[in-house]
């Protein structure tokens, strides 16, 4: 206990230094809990805007399974103990005035706790004859409150229809994102009343009161919900089960992005452990004096080795607490301070047993990183009470066996690299298991770190002479910072070690977001290429008054015909799409890029076929297929492979093929973009598309835009989170730079006496010190990217998503040179404050 309260006495009248040590830790804790707390945040907001069955339910009446009929509906309202019963269901409409439309009207209360529809203007339904529009069809048919729309029902029966209000949906499922054309709210009464006469519903959503008894109302549920059909039954399941179900497949969905928050968790513990190990070691180092002098009056080694670790442990739990503090302060205030922006995040909470669980283990991350500094402060020798702590700190070159550890560590991590690459994913390999290539390659990156951390003392000087070059040249203080880092490789090996962990989970993260982004937006681009698609019913070629009346109007551009025809591809006897739209007349023709082969190949006597038509017949880029319309057959050459096609395609043709298989010259469909950009620009595009239709035209308009704006927004999310993680990633790095750096500058005041005995000027003394702690970011960089680059390679192809390897140059030469500044920056300070010590003071400094 003695040696333990020296230690602590000590680290106590140093407050800077114990600073230093426990903002790492702290940091390191807040970056941990501030990760589950957005793995919550991301989970609560996904589920609260997609999950479809809401928490007031208590029951749930039919599933896919076994469905329900409307008229079990007022039965069910009937039953004692129920207090609100809601159908799910959709009556899907042609709207035949003001404009030619599909409508779609979901069925909701619009209030209450079953409610999933907000109110924006107006009042919400209630006659039979009665619907809320959304604002976006509203704005694009030019109706508002008051106004009346004529529909078609199932039963071609013509409806008249009163807008009373404006809505929005407050959930995102998909069934209300497969929501085709324009689209309106209405209670499930008004629904069903328009729809089929005593259809199958979706669901029935059924609250109990307060007092209910439970297991006696479903039993009647069952006995109310029971079809009058023969050997019909609609199965009644508490709303817990289904909620459970939607939540599975929700994260099912999400599972990429969970997983990258798993992974960075995983590794955000990782580098909060090596960046405190590296502080304790630099902290235990620039003690060895009195820790010598400890040894010579008789303290043991292991006493004094357990003392140490007391410190870190008790540095660690001081550190955890505030750490998770802030971090939960902050989870849950941001949510909040996002909605004034129009961002909506669910707050996370502060879950207990996350929150114990963080501080408990920066505790032991604390005492685990301080174990081993620890273990060799204590083997100190008492005549090191003889040198000062400069010397000792400034060890050089590493022991034989730590560089044959080292070399053997480097080794296992390329040979599992090679072994990972071998088994990435190739054209036509369907028995790929991407699970296993991916622990390959994360398990070879953490020992090719754990080598380079093993190996750093030896790395750093050849990075030196190379990075180093420059500041030779550029004059007495440039040389005098090269030889401070080459004077003390281990001590500039603990710094930039975490430099490099920084460098290597940015730049990792960074590629992976580059790649999956263009991949994304090609995908979009491909299956979206314009705004709006007109066609027609049975590939007949449009009206030519139409196509004339939509060359001309003036909210349009770019509109460009097509031809699409069902055609057989070989020996395939089902019928797949060929579309003769040319892809180089598209505003997005240059994010177009083809899995296999090239687009640009397109032409006379060349397809491009989609990935899953190209599967089922067996062809490749290269191979030679008949295509069969009717009686008509055209010889092709594949020429490429795409993963995504526009307007359904399945074959992608030059119009030269359509005619030989004998289609018609007249277009069967239009593309078309809006000449403005934005919400209203698209509705007058498609007013006037509108309004180029016949009432005798069987012609549809399609607004391809509307899941093109979807899938961006999904895009949005995810590359958010992803930024969200470079954050948290550039956080760990900066933390452990800062106190490493600060701690080596702070620590050496007596290296700096001897510099400014010797003549060197304050200001030059800081800026020595400022480019010494620079050349630290830049070496750590060069670690970093040495790492980052072919590893950010291996994990992207191994995903197994066809994701094509993107590398933003601009992006990881910006990580470098901000590390860099960082460093210097981190190192600026403390070097100020050691550049203002006199000369005497310093030498008078016991290290």
């Amino acid at each position: 206990m003695t040696l333990t309260r020296i230690q602590l006495s000590g680290a106590v009248q140093r407050p800077g230094r114990l600073l230093l040590t426990g903002l790492a830790v702290a940091v390191a804790a807040f970056v941990v809990f501030a990760t589950v707390l957005a793995h919550r945040t991301i989970e609560r907001t996904i589920l609260d805007t997609h999950r479809g069955t809401p928490s007031a339910a208590d029951y749930v009446v039919g599933t896919l399974d076994a469905p329900v009929r409307t008229s079990a509906l007022p039965r069910i309202r009937r039953v004692p103990g129920v207090a609100e019963a809601q159908a799910r269901t959709t009556a899907f409409l042609e709207l035949r005035r003001p404009a030619a439309a599909n409508l779609s009207v979901t069925a909701d209360p619009g209030a209450g706790l079953l409610s999933q529809v907000r109110l924006l203007e107006g009042r919400y339904p209630a006659a039979p004859d009665e619907i809320a529009l959304t604002r976006r069809s509203a704005l694009r048919l030019e109706l508002g409150t008051g106004d009346t729309v004529t529909v078609k029902t199932g039963s071609d029966r013509l409806v008249t229809l009163r807008i009373t209000g404006l809505a929005v949906a407050t959930v995102d499922t998909p069934t209300m994102r497969g929501l085709g054309g324009e689209q309106a709210f209405a209670p499930d009464t008004t629904v069903t009343g328009l729809s089929e006469p005593d259809s199958y519903l979706g669901q029935i959503e059924v609250r109990l009161t307060d007092s209910a008894d439970a297991p006696h109302i479903r039993a009647r549920l069952e006995s109310a919900a029971f079809a009058e059909g023969p050997g019909e039954q609609a199965a009644v399941v508490p709303a817990e089960q289904i909620r459970e179900q939607e939540k599975r497949d929700i994260i099912n969905g999400y599972g990429n992005l969970f997983s990258l928050v798993s992974v960075f968790l995983t590794v955000a513990v990782l580098a909060a452990t090596l960046i405190s190990t590296s502080i304790f070691r630099i902290v235990f180092a620039q003690r060895l004096r009195l820790l010598a002098l400890l040894r010579a009056v008789g303290a043991d080694r292991e006493p004094l080795a357990r003392a140490l670790a007391v410190e870190g442990a008790l540095t660690g739990a001081v550190a955890g607490f505030v750490g998770v503090g802030a971090a939960a302060l902050a989870g849950n205030l941001l949510p909040g301070a996002l909605t004034l922006f129009g961002v909506r995040f669910s707050a996370p909470g502060v879950p207990l047993t996350p929150a114990a669980a963080v501080m408990l283990g920066a505790v032991a991350m604390a005492a685990a990183a301080a174990l081993s500094p620890a273990a060799s402060a204590a083997r100190v020798s008492p005549l090191e009470a003889l040198r000062t702590a400069a010397t000792s700190a400034a060890r050089q070159g590493i022991g034989r066996a730590r560089a044959v550890f080292g070399c053997a560590l480097a080794a296992v991590a390329v040979v599992l690299a090679v072994v990972a690459a071998r088994q990435l994913p190739r054209p036509g390999h369907e028995d790929y298991h991407a699970q296993l290539v991916l622990l390959l390659i994360v398990f070879s990156g953490a020992l090719a770190y754990f080598a380079l951390v093993v190996l750093g003392p030896v790395l750093v000087r050849p990075l030196l002479n190379l990075v180093g070059r420059p500041l030779r040249k550029a004059g007495p203080l440039g040389r005098l910072a090269v030889e401070g880092v080459g004077a003390a490789t281990r001590r500039a090996a603990a710094v930039s070690v975490v430099v490099a962990l920084g460098v290597t989970m940015t730049g990792v993260v960074l590629v992976g977001a580059a790649s999956m982004k263009v991949m994304a937006e090609r995908n979009i681009t491909a299956t979206a290429p314009s705004d709006f698609w007109l066609n027609s019913a049975a590939f007949d070629p449009l009206p030519p008054k139409l196509v004339a009346e939509v060359r001309r109007a003036e909210t349009l551009t770019r509109v460009l015909p097509q031809r699409s025809a069902l055609v057989r591809i070989g020996d395939v006897r089902e019928e797949t799409q060929a579309v003769d739209l040319n892809l180089r007349k598209l505003s997005t023709w240059g994010k177009y890029r083809a899995h296999r082969g090239s687009l640009d190949a397109l032409g006379p006597g060349r397809v491009a076929l989609l990935g899953p038509t190209a599967r089922d017949a067996g062809l490749d880029v290269g191979d030679t297929v008949t295509l069969t319309r009717g009686a008509r057959t055209a010889d092709v050459e594949v020429v490429a492979v795409v993963e995504g096609a526009p307007l359904n395609a399945g074959v992608l043709t030059d119009p030269a093929e359509l005619d030989r298989l004998g289609l018609p010259s007249g277009p069967t469909g239009l593309v078309a973009d809006a000449a403005v950009a934005g919400e209203q620009g698209r509705a007058d595009a498609l007013k006037a598309l509108r309004s180029a239709v016949g009432p005798q035209d069987e012609v549809y308009i399609e607004v391809i835009a509307d899941g093109r704006d979807s899938e961006t927004a999904d895009l949005g999310i995810a590359v958010g989170g992803v930024l969200a993680l470079i954050a948290l990633t550039v956080l760990i790095a900066v933390t452990g730079v800062g106190s490493t750096t600060a701690l080596s500058v702070v620590e050496r005041v007596r290296e700096a006496g001897l510099l400014r005995a010797v003549g060197l000027s304050r200001r030059g003394l800081t800026t020595a010190l400022t480019l010494e702690a620079t050349l630290y970011g830049i070496i750590g960089s060069a670690m970093g990217l040495l790492l980052a680059v072919p590893y950010s390679w291996l994990l992207v192809n191994a995903t197994g998503a066809n994701v094509p390897t993107e590398f933003p140059v601009l992006q990881l030469v910006g990580v470098v040179l901000v590390l860099a500044a960082l460093t210097g920056l981190a190192g600026a300070l403390p070097a100020r404050r050691a550049a203002r010590i006199s000369p005497v003071t310093a030498l008078a400094v016991d290290g």
